[in-house]
């Protein structure tokens, strides 16, 4: 059982369907959650190396896990800015938007982009995601996050 990938055992397991099979190869992003607040591809991740992790996905979000804090402004973000539209790739979005936030708070347009690039969007065309994100990272020109 360890060896059984994260992605399967949170969906059929434990019936938490957000996130979404896609590839099952780690190149689309749409089984992303985060472990340990690091966004991790779970269908490359084998159960045991997050047994003794905090796993947080969108189900855990709406549950109010205390480590799924700041997840619903991403989400209501992402609603505003139209950045959602059939869905499948949302839940990774919204996650890895939300640990590119943690670490960088006034994150720029490509720390954006570099946190983004393991998530496949073919719906939204990607300017809508963007577009949420910046309204979430503040101005940081009086910091630097690096």
């Amino acid at each position: 059982m360890p060896t059984v990938p994260l992605l399967d055992v949170l969906r059929e397991e434990l019936g938490d369907k957000s996130p979404k099979p896609g590839c099952h190869e780690g190149r689309c992003g749409s089984c992303t959650v985060l472990l340990d607040g690091e966004p991790v591809l779970s269908c490359l991740v084998p159960l045991g190396r997050a047994l003794d992790g905090k796993v947080t996905t969108l189900v855990a979000a709406s549950q109010g896990a205390p480590e799924a804090e700041g997840i619903a402004e991403v989400q209501t973000a992402f609603a505003r800015a139209g950045a959602v539209q059939c869905g499948v790739c949302s839940p990774g979005m919204i996650l890895a938007t939300r640990a590119l936030l943690d670490e960088h708070p006034h994150a720029t347009s490509e720390q954006t982009l570099e946190a983004l690039v393991n998530n496949l969007c073919r719906c939204t065309g990607y300017q809508k995601i963007l577009e949420a994100v910046a309204t979430l990272a503040t101005d940081g020109s009086e910091d630097n996050d690096g």
